[in-house]
């Protein structure tokens, strides 16, 4: 009769933690483990082998909604590889899209602090950036992009310019009036 493990003992075997391996089985993602009489989980070699699966499905990043599939593969003796193939590439294409995504920001990054002199001058170049690259700021007084009430908006921010929520405003000479009008300098 094969060995039978504990919790502890399966999520060591499967280098998870117990915690992961409870909650793939609330969500489904494994099956429920068998039970002593007692109440105690029972893991054999081959739930511990459908962990170690998950983990390294996650190591490379799958959701658990490819995971579920890339599982329903695993255990279908009729299935075609090219399906397998399918939802590994299109996972691919997703991170080397994500990968193209994150260079750009990180030149655009470099760029800009290599325009900043980083000094006690409060006059920033990154910022100046920002505010040129804004098409359109938020109405003032609004708040997460809803306007606030007008008696809400005037009374929180008084020195505030108005202007329509659809142009677009020179966000450095609204921050700048903000500040002025607050007292800093």
């Amino acid at each position: 009769m094969a060995r039978l493990m504990n919790i502890g003992e399966a999520a060591e075997a499967a280098g998870v933690s117990a915690k992961m391996i409870r909650h793939y089985e609330q969500i489904g993602l494994v099956p429920a483990a068998a039970r002593t009489d007692s109440g105690y989980r029972q893991y054999s070699e081959r739930d511990v082998s459908i962990l170690r699966f998950i983990r390294q499905s996650r190591q490379l990043g799958f959701s658990m909604e490819q995971i579920a599939n890339l599982l329903g593969l695993w255990s279908d003796d009729h299935r075609a590889s090219r399906e397998v193939k399918a939802l590994a590439q299109g996972h691919l294409d997703a991170i080397e899209e994500k990968m193209r995504e994150m260079a750009e920001m990180q030149r655009a990054l470099k760029r800009l602090v290599t325009s900043c002199h980083g000094d006690d001058d409060p006059h920033c170049a990154i910022l100046d950036e920002l505010a040129v690259r804004s098409t359109e700021a938020p109405a003032p007084g609004a708040v997460g992009g809803q306007p606030l009430r007008k008696s809400t908006a005037r009374a929180a921010h008084p020195a505030r310019p108005q202007a329509s929520a659809s142009a677009p405003l020179d966000l450095m000479a609204w921050t700048r009036n903000i500040h002025a009008s607050s007292g800093h300098h």
